[in-house]
């Protein structure tokens, strides 16, 4: 039985797949993040949250290697992300970001490892495997303006995917949806984590949606961005969103924030 299904996280003595240790980022005088630290272990989803310009997504650009200006250690799996430890990481942006010419199956090749000939249909049956995991068979020759913004939303996290990554980042992946899009959404991206026990990075501005998702909530605050606590989220999975458990993990993480 997974952390999905115990609602309990890894071990927290084993290695973890994600660190970062006295990480500090500086855009010339200006300093994004100073000095975090943050472990995620194998399998485990964490959330991040923090008021703007508190350098959530700087954290995601370390991670991704799409940042390699910083001080400190940043790792996938025990490999520095300037040595190829990012390469074992999927990205899933704020935007579908998806190519209008092309059709779904299409746009979640693109994820595909770049060695992979994406004609071969060992890769074909495993872009048709991603996109039945994120619920759209039946919708392979579509093209982006023929789908919902859940549905392109779904082809996103199905190309963020497509790479078998070690880490999956998301950088507030649900905030241009409305509320009940949002909510379907946000189970079905537990409905995919529990498939296929990839571990999560969420950044969110959405205390609620950070406590319902996540195993921890890491709370960043201030001008750099310090790590001000973590919470803990102590409930059970599948969850209510009026569990009692939830509700005081909300309280907690608004509490950290300062509102």
């Amino acid at each position: 039985m997974d952390a999905a299904e115990t609602g309990r996280g890894p071990d927290s003595t084993a290695d973890p797949t994600l660190a970062v240790r006295g990480l500090t980022v500086r855009y010339g005088e200006t300093v994004a993040l100073d000095g975090v630290d943050l472990a995620v272990g194998d399998g485990e989803f964490v959330a991040v949250v923090g008021p703007s310009g508190c350098g959530k997504s700087t954290l995601l650009r370390v991670l991704s290697g799409l940042e390699g200006r910083f001080e400190g250690d940043a790792t996938v799996d025990g490999t520095d992300v300037r040595e190829g430890g990012s390469d074992d990481v999927g990205m899933v942006f704020q935007e579908p970001r998806l190519l209008a010419w092309g059709d779904v199956r299409e746009n979640v090749a693109i994820g595909l490892p770049a060695d992979v000939d994406r004609d071969d249909p060992a890769a074909r049956d495993r872009v048709d495997d991603l996109i039945e995991t994120v619920g759209l068979d039946g919708f392979e020759e579509s093209r982006p303006d023929e789908l919902s913004g859940g549905m392109a939303q779904r082809v996103s996290l199905a190309r963020g995917l497509a790479y078998d990554p070690a880490v999956l980042l998301l950088d507030e992946p649900f905030s241009a949806l409305d509320r009940l899009t949002k909510h379907e959404q946000q189970d079905h991206l537990l409905d995919v984590w529990a498939d296929r026990g990839t571990t999560v990075a969420l950044v969110t501005h959405d205390v609620e949606e950070a406590a319902y998702l996540a195993d921890r909530v890491v709370v960043l605050g201030g001008r750099p961005g310090t790590v001000e606590t973590v919470v803990d989220v102590d409930a059970d999975r599948p969850r209510d969103r009026t569990d009692e458990a939830l509700l005081a993990a909300r309280r907690e993480i608004t509490d950290a924030l300062g509102l």
